[in-house]
């Protein structure tokens, strides 16, 4: 039996809330976050949804986006940033990681730590990264489709999202084919359609959205269209924008530039203008909570004492 999180006066769980954004018909953005401390800051500034990265996670790691981290090393990672958030966060599942088998695994294992879902790309694995080369080989349409099937029986909450990611744009097979693939994967359970492109303006996107006409929710990560303004993915029916790997890269160049201070003037006092105090730090991690409970206890325990 499903222990579903649409129960009538219950709390709604984040997979609920991450499923009712989708079917919204508000646009809902969605913040990377490759870290717990990334995702404590994309949820401060304001941002409902989060996307756990596999391309920042595994750039966070040292490794690069071609399934050089292991499926239980990103797992590891999400397990972080979920204890440290309230908001939903969709997991970067990447290929699943092999076959049906090890993806209902690893939407199984997403599921039990508190993610709102996971979203799978229908490329052979292991993966390159969409932004590097052109040999980009895409799964069979029917073989993808089970692999969607399979998780969609194994979740355990009927509103864990499970969204499927069409690379056939990527892998330049066109429009017609990146419909048919979607249509199979929508059919299959998939929860929403991730339709992928990595072209410099959102043509692709614009006439994929006109063709698919809403059967199932719209995803996007405008990466390298990102010209394109938020009110015209709002016309084309969208349902949510991933803004992908911009809190990573951000901290690339701050990480580099402060290297670059320090090691040419041979002192941090150049840096400090440039970086958040440690009184900001301790703030926003709420050290002062520590103190706080830790004399609450200690009253209770002297009390406790004299009675």
């Amino acid at each position: 039996m499903r222990n579903t999180s649409r129960q009538p006066g219950g709390p709604v769980g984040k997979a609920a809330q991450m499923r009712r954004m989708l079917d919204s018909p508000e646009m809902v953005f969605l913040m990377e976050a490759h870290d717990g401390l990334s995702a404590r800051i994309a949820q401060s500034e304001g941002f409902d949804a989060l996307w756990a990265s596999g391309f920042s996670i595994s750039t966070s790691l040292g490794l690069r986006d071609s399934d050089e981290a292991s499926w239980s090393q990103l797992l590891s990672v999400v397990e972080y940033m979920v204890a440290g958030t309230s908001v939903p966060i969709v997991v970067d599942g990447d290929t699943g990681y092999g076959n049906f088998n090890t993806a209902r695994r690893f939407l199984v294992s997403a599921e039990r730590q508190g993610a709102a879902g996971v979203c799978f790309e229908d490329k052979v694995f292991p993966k390159m990264n969409s932004f590097v080369g052109d040999s980009h080989r895409l799964a069979d349409i029917d073989e993808f489709a089970a692999k969607i099937a399979a998780c969609s029986e194994a979740r355990n909450d009927e509103d864990f999202c499970i969204i499927a990611r069409t690379e056939a744009l990527i892998a330049g097979r066109g429009v017609d084919e990146a419909l048919k693939r979607a249509e199979a994967y929508r059919k299959a359970g998939a929860t929403a359609i991730f339709v992928h492109s990595r072209r410099q303006v959102a043509d692709e996107i614009e006439q994929f959205a006109a063709a698919w006409a809403d059967r199932a929710p719209l995803v996007i990560a405008p990466t390298t269209y990102a010209s394109t303004s938020a009110d015209t993915f709002r016309e084309l029916g969208i349902s949510a924008v991933i803004w992908a790997n911009h809190s990573m890269r951000a901290a690339v160049t701050a990480m580099r530039d402060v290297c670059r201070s320090i090691k040419a003037s041979e002192s941090v006092l150049s840096a400090e203008a440039k970086i958040a105090s440690l009184k900001e730090i301790f703030e926003f991690m709420d050290y002062a909570e520590i103190e706080e409970t830790e004399r609450r206890l200690l009253l209770r325990g002297t009390s406790a004492a004299d009675d």
